[in-house]
This record gives structure tokens, sequence and C-alpha cells, in this order.
């Protein structure tokens, strides 16, 4: 009980010496990985002087469990590990990780095997070391630590892909050091009798792959288990929090004790899978509360690991001679003629071949003498020391060059690396950036020297001491501003392309800002989100085109919408329909609102940094957008306008709730509320919001058969038994906008009934073409006249359609012969109106779906009862708003079918525009 009581307490010691390290280290101006270093070598050096003088019987109790450490290595690789590398993963943003996939996986797998390499036979060759052991040692220094590294590039303003890099590379690092250190272990306890035989490396080979490939598959897995157990937490910070702790523990022990896969390898996956799918669908609070908290575990975890491995450092080395001063020094020389190896060798043939950007030489010499090594190495080389299979001698050079090794970079390269970088001028601003920089200090600066003028004449200052205070700002803004301004340094279409980057972040974050609110479901921000993440992409890699082409596709049917679609038309299944239905109004109302508030933040932001020509510019961009997305909305809104309301309702709802909860919050900090009323006011706020939400918003397709029989004229005086009879003959059928009812030359197979919406018949060599709404038909003059269809119908707005089937309608007609012979009137009128037209013989058969007279004029929708006609402000095709040419390409369907896709003339603007 003594010995827990006192390791405790030296735990706790060590913690409070960690937080008073930090703010030194940052008062001396290095990193606190450093510092974390120097001082737990310093405390274990002192440690063992102390135990081995006249003072060791009063304090063995205290100096024991840092000599001695009580803390096997398993505790570093099981306690400390999985936290530290899922935490670091968690926060990185794998779209932009996977823009330098190709050299990070070159330095992250292919430098750990080449540096491995040179190190085990340069050992071996050079020292007379056994060359397993050689191979293990070169496995364990391969490990890098990023922590130092990066809190130097931070610091100074290091660029944000040398950072990448270096963090891409630590990480995926981690994972293929630990695999191949696991491997040549197993290599070392079982076969080091044989040494390398073929019999052993190849079963062992074939198990570092299974190792490695069932890792990044469990990763991949046990994230997304984790991002769909994500809903049941309602939202819960503590529960996620909670969740997110637990899961890479888990996963690192399924992996490394029962499924014999790579534990580290399953962990840095799922972290980066996990943060990419969280980032979107969990609120921005939550995710910056789970970022948060992440980063506070890995400092704790990070900074008692470096200190103990630290500790470790003294007792290790405590038989240090000359033979392992040198023994350190060609582990240094070879780790850093791999690594240069790497850089100046094999990552410009990445370059060549395509599969990477350049790499400037001063980033290869700052990733070369930055790989410092840390913890991880520390913690492998103690799991070596305690392994009993193993021969002393084994342990005792893996414990002692690997703990020098690492002192080295450390002090050397660490202490180092910072002079090293200002030398080289990473750190230095391009001339785009530092002009954009003098651009934005100098419209800061403004904004201060007038919120300082209002400020004066608000509390009554007198003006010439408020002047004495502006007056300062004019030198610094004329400093600032760069001469000639953005246009000096950049081309109109990088500036332009600068504008739409930050303009699609800027609607990222408000898509997230609508989920904050509970504006939006879970897969609507997910899809939003990843809509505007490829906007940044469009953006950055083809500018205006770019954009414009990636922006068509957010108003686009989706695949799982044309599916939907396609099941219902064959199946009669109407819920996943409905259920796309319902997101795409999601999606456009978002939209909707985020369009009109990115014209404030194009007006305040881009205009006065970029200048009035980038300002215009993006504003025509966005009057197209606006336009589609209005009009695609307008044509739900008039099939569906109960549900449209009912949608913008729960928005606003929401919004309101955000608001008075925010309010609420305001009156507690100002002392107002006290803690038992804010809390009773909140809790009757959230439940009358869950009340409501229980009310789910359901859209109805309205199609039942029977109900939609009754609104046509032409059926209106059927008997209750023909018409059910009829009900069994007809499908009723949704066509979203643009999509093709039918084409002309095909084969005539069916009638349609328009139950609800509007209907464009375009006959080939026809000026104009003929509208139809609710309550008229179209395709029956094929049917009656045995020819193929001679025109198009075009879907202008979702449709509810009625299909009689040809041999149905020719049975429906012999059995209703006062059908028969108004069918047989409209289509006399429709053969006389196009002999009119085209002058053609009486023979000649006419057009399905063209009526006559004032009957069949274009603006015969706009009397027609319940009609839905393209709205008047939108250019044709807009209506749509989704396609972007027919047939295969637009619809991802055969021809001829109502789901196949229309024409999309908002396109045509925004490429335009």
């Amino acid at each position: 009980m003594s010995e827990i009581v006192f390791v405790t307490l030296a735990i706790a010691l060590l913690w409070l010496v960690v937080a008073f390290l930090q703010p030194l280290a940052g008062r001396l101006n290095l990193p606190p990985t450093i510092m974390f270093a120097g001082v737990g070598v310093a405390i274990g050096t002192a440690a063992v002087v102390l135990l081995s003088s006249p003072l060791a019987t009063r304090l063995e109790d205290v100096l024991k469990p840092i000599v001695n450490q009580p803390v096997p290595s398993a505790v570093f690789l099981y306690t400390f590990l999985p936290i530290l590398i899922f935490q670091a993963t968690l926060s990185i943003e794998l779209r932009r990780l996977l823009e330098d996939l190709a050299p990070i996986l070159l330095l992250a797998v292919v430098a750990v095997l080449v540096s491995a390499a040179v190190i085990g036979f340069g050992l071996n060759w050079a020292f007379g070391v056994p060359l397993l052991a050689a191979l293990l040692l070169g496995s364990i220094v391969a490990t890098t630590d990023p922590a130092a590294v990066v809190a130097i590039f931070r610091d100074i303003g290091a660029p944000a892909r040398l950072t990448r890099l270096v963090e891409g590379e630590s990480l995926l690092n981690d994972a293929a050091a630990i695999a191949l250190f696991s491997w040549l272990l197993t290599l070392l306890v079982y076969d080091y009798s044989f040494g390398l035989t073929a019999d052993s490396l190849w079963p062992a080979a074939r198990d570092f792959v299974i190792a490695f490939g069932g890792g990044l598959l469990l990763g991949s897995v046990g994230a997304r288990a984790v991002a769909l157990a994500f809903p049941l937490l309602r939202g819960s910070r503590a529960a996620e929090a909670t969740l997110v702790l637990v899961a890479p523990y888990i996963l690192y022990i399924l992996g490394d004790r029962f499924l014999g896969v790579s534990g580290v390898v399953a962990v840095v996956v799922a972290g980066l899978v996990l943060g990419g799918l969280l980032r979107r669908r969990i609120p921005p609070g939550n995710w910056q509360h789970l970022l948060d908290m992440g980063e506070q575990v890995a400092f704790w975890a990070g900074s008692l690991v470096f200190l103990l491995a630290a500790l470790l450092v003294a007792r290790m080395l405590s038989d240090f001679d000359l033979r392992d001063v040198f023994m350190v020094l060609a582990v240094v020389v070879a780790a850093l003629a791999a690594r240069a190896l790497v850089l100046f060798g094999l990552l410009p043939a990445l370059s060549a071949i395509g599969l990477s950007q350049r790499v400037s030489h001063p980033y290869k010499l700052t990733i070369l003498w930055g790989g410092l090594r840390g913890a991880v190495t520390l913690a492998l080389a103690l799991a070596v020391t305690e392994n009993r299979f193993l021969d002393p001698e084994v342990k005792r050079f893996v414990a002692v060059t690997a703990s020098g090794f690492v002192l080295f970079t450390l002090f050397v390269n660490g202490l180092s690396l910072r002079r090293l970088i200002r030398w080289l001028g990473v750190d230095r601003l391009s001339a785009v950036d530092q002009a954009l920089r003098g651009q934005v200090v100098a419209i800061a600066l403004a904004d201060v020297r007038d919120g300082v003028a209002r400020a004066g004449d608000r509390y009554g200052i007198p003006a010439e001491v408020t002047g004495a205070v502006t007056g300062r700002y004019a030198p610094r803004i004329e400093d600032a501003a760069h001469p000639g301004g953005l246009e000096a340094v950049l081309t109109e279409r990088d500036r332009l392309a600068l504008a739409l980057i930050a303009l699609a972040s800027q609607e990222r974050s408000l898509i997230l800002s609508y989920h904050e609110q509970g504006a939006l479901s879970p897969p609507v921000v997910e899809r939003l989100s990843r809509h505007a993440e490829r906007l940044i992409e469009g953006a950055r890699t083809e500018g205006r085109l770019g954009y414009a082409r990636t922006a068509r596709r957010a108003l686009e049917f989706s695949r799982g919408f044309r599916f939907a679609n396609a099941v219902h038309r064959y199946l009669r299944i109407e819920r996943p329909l409905n259920r796309q239905l319902a997101a795409r109004f999601e999606v456009l109302l978002a939209l909707r609102l985020a369009l009109t508030e990115l014209r404030h933040y194009l007006d305040a932001r881009i205009v006065p940094l970029l200048g009035e020509r980038i300002g215009d510019i993006v504003a025509e961009m966005l009057q197209y957008r606006e336009t589609a997305t209005l009009a695609a909305l307008d044509a739900l809104r008039l099939q569906y306008p109960d549900y449209a309301d009912a949608r913008e309702q729960s928005f606003l709802s929401q919004f309101a709730l955000r608001q008075e909860l925010e309010h609420y919050d305001a009156l507690r900090a100002e002392g107002l509320l006290g803690p038992e009323l804010h809390e009773n006011l909140r809790r009757s706020s959230l439940a009358a919001a869950r009340s409501e939400r229980r009310q789910r918003l359901r859209l109805d397709l309205g199609l039942d058969t029977v109900s939609l029989i009754r609104q046509f004229p032409l059926l209106a005086n059927l008997p209750d038994d023909r018409r059910a009879r009829l009900a069994r003959l007809l499908r009723p059928v949704f066509v979203p906008p643009g999509a093709h009812i039918m084409r002309a030359g095909e084969r005539g197979r069916g009638m349609y009934f328009i139950s609800s919406g509007a209907v464009e018949v375009r006959r080939p060599g026809q000026d104009e073409p003929v509208r139809l709404g609710r309550g008229d038909f179209v395709g029956e003059m094929a049917l009656i006249s045995g020819q193929p269809r001679s025109a198009d119908a075009v879907a202008l707005s979702y449709c509810r359609l009625l299909l009689l089937d040809a041999a149905d309608f020719e049975a429906f007609l012999k059995a209703n012969p006062e059908v028969r012979d108004e069918v047989e009137a409209v289509t006399r009128e429709r053969e006389a109106e196009n002999l009119v037209q085209d002058g053609a013989g009486p023979g000649d058969p006419a057009p399905d779906g063209e009526a006559a007279g004032d009957e069949s004029a274009p603006d015969r929708l706009a009397p027609a009862e319940g009609a839905e006609p393209e709205p008047s402000n939108a250019p044709q095709g807009v209506a749509g708003g989704s396609q972007d040419g027919g047939g295969q390409d637009s619809g991802g369907q055969e021809e001829g079918g109502p789901e196949n896709g229309g024409r999309d003339g908002s396109s045509r603007g925004l490429q335009a525009g």
C-alpha cells in the first residue's frame, strides 16, 4: 500500500513539474518536449546519484520509484500511445493530408524501411552487431516525434505544407515503425539462433503485411462504427467525449491482442477517418469540445510519458562507454544518410512522374534535420529491456544506443532547428503572402481607427485626445499597405480564385452554424459540407470554371435520388423517394439562406480586400447560383407548398430556440438570473423544442391512384366501380424536372394523365413548344395511330402522372365509349391544328400531346386549375435546376423514361458568369 502511495505521489509531483515547465519553456523560447526531456534526464540523474549517497536511506522510498520505475513498457504502449496518436490524427483534415499523400507515404513507410536497413546493415558491418538486433534498433529509432518540430514550426510561422508533411510523416511513421518493430522482435525472439533464413523470413513478412493491412481495415470499420453511434448520444458533449476517448483503446487492444493486426495502424486510420466524418456530422461547438478535450488529455499523457521516459535515460546510460559514443554517432550518421537518400533521391522521382508536387530543397533540409525522436522511441527501447527472452547484451545495446540517439536529436537537432529554418528562409512569407498580409493589416487598422473615433464621440472625449490616438494609425496603415495593392503581385485570375476559396470556406462555416442551431439534419449537413469542400477544391485547382462546375452539382439529382425514383417507378415503393425529396428541400433551403448571407460577406470582406472588380464578378456568380437555387426550390414549393412552409417554420423555430437559450445564458452571466431559474428556463425551452420535433415533418407524395382519378374532368363521370377498376390499371409515376416522359421516334407503350405539374411537348421543327398541365393527357396519339411518337414530352416541374399501358388503354376505351368519344374529339382537334401549322395532308399523323385552338396555346397553364407553370423569372430549364444534359449522362438511366434528366439552363448562366 505504501508503495502505491509513493508512486502516486511521484507522478503527482511530475505533473506539478509539468505545470511549471510549460510556461517556462515559452519564456525561454524552447519547445516543451525538449524542456521536459532535459528536466527528466536531470531528475533521473539526480535520483541515481542520491540513491548511491548517504542520503539514500532517508529518501529511498521517494527515489526508488524514480530510478527503478515501476511503470512497465506495456503502460507506455497501452495507456499513453493510443490516445496520443488518436488525438493527433483526429485534428488533421484528411482532405489536406491526401493532397500530399504520396510524399507522406514515402517518408512514413519507405523511409522507415530504408532507415532500418541502413542502420541495421551499417552497425552489423562497422561494429559486428548481430544483424537482427541492429535492424531492431533501426526500426526503433525510425519513429519520429512531431511535437517539438511542429511547436517550432507554429512558433515561427512555417508554411502549412511543411507542417502537414512533418505531421503526416510522424503519424504514419509510428504505425509503420511499430509494425516493423513487432515483426523483427518476433524474429529475434523465436529465430535468433538461425538468423535471417528463408524459412523464417517469408512467414514473418507475410504476417507483417497482414498485420498492416488488417490494421487499415480495422481502423476504417471502427471509425465508421463510432460515427454511427454518435446520433444515439443525442448531442451530449460529455457522452461524445467519452466515446472518443475510449475508442482508440478498444481498437488498439482489439487489433493488437485479439485479431493479430497492428493496433497502431488501426488507431491512426480510425483517427483520420473519424475526424473527417465527425467534422461534418456534429455541431461545431461539439466538435471543438472534442478537440479541446483531446488536446488536454494528450498534453497530460504526452508530458508525463516524456518525463517518465526521460527519467529512464539515466538508468539506461549508467554504463555508457566510449564504444557506445561511436555507435550512437554512427546511428546518427546512418539515420541522416537514409533520410537524405529518400528526400533527395526518391522524392524527386515522385514529382517527375506526377504523383506529388515539387518539394523545395529548403523544405527537404528542414525535414532532414527535423526528424527528432522522443517518447515512442524510448518506450520501444524500454519494451526490449523488459523482454526476458532476449540476450542481456542485446537489451543493453538497444537501451544505450536508442537513449543516446534520442538525446542527440533533441538537444542537437532540436535546439538548432530554429536557426536552420531562419537561415534557409523557410519562415519568410512569399511576395503574395506579404501583399495579402499587408492588405489585411491595413484594412484591420483602418477599422480600428474608425472604431476609436466613434468611441471618442460616444464617450464625449475631446476631439484632440481622440485625434492623438487615431493619428497613430495613419503611418501604420501606410506602411502595411503594399504598393499597388494585391493587383501588383496577383493576377486577376489568382485574386478571383482567392475570393472564391474564401467564399466557399464561409459557405461551409454557415452550413455548420445552421447545424449548430439544429436547423438541418446530419445527412444534409454532411452533404452540403462536402459540397463546400468541393467548391474550395474546384476554385483552388481550376479557378472560376472549377467553382462554377462544382456549384451546379449541388442542384443535380443525386444517384440516391435517381435510384429512389426508379424504385418508386418499378417497385411502387414510396418511402425512399419521400426521404430523398425531403432531403432536397433541406438542401435547397439551406443553400438559399447561405447564398443570401454570402452577399453580406462579399461586401464586408472580399470587396475591401480584393477590389470592386473581383467583387462584381463574384456577385454575378452568386446571382446565377441564387437564381438556379430559387427556381429549383420554387418548383418543389409549387408541388408541395404545405411541406415547404412547415420546413421553413422548423428552421426558424430552431433558430429562435438558439437565440432564446443564448439570451438566458447572457442574463445568467450578468447576474440577473440565478442558477436555479436559469436551469428551469433552459429545461422548459428544450422540452418544448423536443415536443415540437416529435411531430416529424413528412412529405406526402400524394400518389393515391383513386384520389387522383377523381381530379380528371375526363374521368370524373365514371361510375365508382369502373373508377376502381381503372385505378387498378393506372400506375402512379413521379417525374422530376427536366425528365423526358417520352421521346420522338420511340414506340408508344402507354399514355399519361397529368395529375399535377407542368409538361412541355416539343415537336421537331416546331417553333413554340406546347405546355400541358393538370387535367391534360399526353401520349395517346401513338396508341391510336400505331405510329412512333412524333414529339418529346419533358417535365417542367415535379409532376405526378398516371400511366395507362397500351393494351389497358384499348380495353378501357372499348368499355367506356363516352371516354373514347372525348379522346377522339381531342385527337381530331390536335390533327387539325397540326395540319394548319405544318401544311400537312389529311392523312398525316399529328404529334402526341398537341392540342388545338386556345386549349393548346403555350399559356394554357395560366387558367388551368392547379397547374404549376415554370417560374417566369427563371430561364428555360432552370426549374429543374438539376441536370446537365439529357439521356444517360444526366439522368443516369436509360433514355425514354420519366426518370431521365433534362438540360439545366442555369448551368449555362453559371458558366457564363
